[in-house]
């Protein structure tokens, strides 16, 4: 980040840290009744809380928030508040009460303590105040291949964005995660509640990130759910970059000893850095495959949901088969980078993220994650996502540097693919714990995992963390 944008985060920061509650997000001021579209069976009370839209503005224009309660089943009053986000702009109300098996993960936990989503503001899909439509992009931007293409992508995003920005900027413009943050500070206060219990799944785990910077003193518990680590996003990518790496050589050494792997007794590494290099010199078709495209490809297969152990034989077939058929001059087999659905989450993320300003930046950089992933490139890292930023109408607000050291110790929980960024986001607390689950998945809580789940809640609970080096 450089000097200016630190500044002009620092500034950003400063004010909202000193921006009074407004009286319609003081204590006292909830009225739980029905939710829109019923409970759905699990009992849920649903209330809406007013906030302002800009947090620097506090006595200027509001909007609504729509908050769920699951209450606690105890026999005696709740413990405590958990304040629950799935992940950045998801739905929490539709999550909690109509995904199936979220909200009986919950169970225990709703023995001792209330359960509170939100709708985070802006969203299509949920029930507070909203933007008026979607940004839709089919696909991901390609790197582009000199000043011209960098202009020009930027000139894209600009004018993806218009139809949501220019009909209410100010409301466009306050959906980074630090607004999140204040919103959530506003719901505390209207909970009534002197510190808050956070489960902050996936990107939600950057609003916590957020709520910790703002508002240290204001956690009592926080268990983030294999989420990104917002500390230095490049310094993060690199090190993202690095876990791609060791993936693809716990893959390869699955390989080596599996003898159902096709790819077996093969220079792998070798075969692909080769291919890799030709596409450099002239992308692959169809389909345009340069090496980027082809070391992203790899890194994003790696980095699935579903790539455990237990698919390994299935990419190691795929893998083999596209190696060989590039080789012979087809990349048909290779998948596109993918489709982009139901994109204003990137109304966050191209806030949070800080972008490159040119297309020599942008070039170094990538040049340096190929140079610590030699076979995996940027793939698993934000690096080709965050070309959708490029051009963007919104500033950053979020800012760069470390946690407090008066955040209290955080619990951080994370598969075999997002163990590593949730590991780096609560080693900055001193005190901190993780729980690693070797396997696939996502927000691993939700999962049913018994062994999480009892362990998640003493922390949340009983402030219990678990031993280092805990596994489930």
């Amino acid at each position: 980040m450089n000097t200016t944008r630190a500044l002009a985060a620092a500034v950003i920061l400063v004010t909202l840290c000193q921006a009074p509650a407004t009286a319609a997000a003081r204590e006292g001021t909830l009225s739980w009744g029905d939710c829109p579209g019923g409970d759905g069976g699990t009992g849920m009370r649903c209330a809406t809380l007013r906030v302002p839209v800009d947090w620097s503005k506090p006595g200027g224009r509001t909007i609504e928030l729509k908050l769920g309660r699951l209450a606690a089943t105890g026999s005696r009053p709740a413990e405590g508040t958990v304040l629950a986000n799935f992940g950045a702009g998801a739905p929490g109300i539709a999550y909690l009460r109509d995904v199936p098996g979220v909200s009986a993960a919950f169970t225990r936990l709703r023995q001792s303590m209330d359960i509170v989503t939100w709708d985070p503001r802006g969203y299509t899909n949920g029930y507070s105040t909203h933007l008026p439509c979607e940004i839709k992009k089919k696909t991901l931007p390609e790197p582009p291949e000199d000043q011209a293409g960098f202009d020009m992508i930027a000139a894209g995003n600009r004018a993806d964005a218009a139809p949501c920005h220019d009909p209410d900027p100010e409301l466009f413009d306050s959906i980074g995660s630090v607004t999140h943050a204040r919103d959530m500070e506003a719901i505390r206060r209207a909970l009534g509640e002197s510190r808050l219990n956070l489960f902050m799944g996936s990107y939600g785990g950057v609003f916590g990130q957020a709520y910790a910077r703002l508002f240290p003193k204001r956690i009592r518990t926080m268990v983030v759910d294999g989420t990104g680590n917002m500390t230095d996003l490049e310094e993060e990518d690199e090190a993202r970059a690095r876990d791609s790496e060791r993936r693809l050589r716990r893959f390869l050494a699955w390989c080596e000893d599996e003898p159902s792997c096709v790819l077996r007794g093969k220079d792998v590494p070798r075969l692909w850095q080769d291919l890799v290099a030709r596409a450099d010199r002239v992308p692959l078709q169809p389909g345009g495959f340069d090496g980027v495209k082809l070391q992203d490809y790899l890194g994003q297969a790696l980095i699935s949901q579903s790539a455990g152990p237990e698919r390994w034989p299935a990419i190691a077939e795929a893998t083999a088969e596209a190696i060989a058929a590039a080789a012979r001059g087809d990349a048909s087999k290779f998948a596109p980078l993918g489709t982009l659905v139901g994109t204003n989450p990137d109304v966050i993320a191209c806030q949070d993220m800080p972008r490159p300003a040119s297309y020599a930046a942008l070039t170094a950089f990538m040049k340096r994650l190929r140079a610590v992933a030699p076979n995996t490139g940027t793939g698993g890292t934000t690096a080709v996502g965050r070309l959708r930023c490029l051009g963007y109408p919104s500033p950053v607000t979020f800012p760069s540097g470390p946690l407090p050291k008066t955040v209290p110790p955080l619990l951080g929980v994370g598969t075999w693919a997002d163990y590593p960024a949730t590991e780096r986001v609560v080693r900055q607390v001193r005190g901190s714990a993780t729980i690693y689950h070797d396997g696939p998945g996502h927000e691993i809580y939700l999962s049913g995992n018994a062994c999480v789940t009892r362990k998640v809640n003493a922390y949340l609970v009983d402030k219990i963390l678990p031993a280092p080096g805990t596994k489930c």
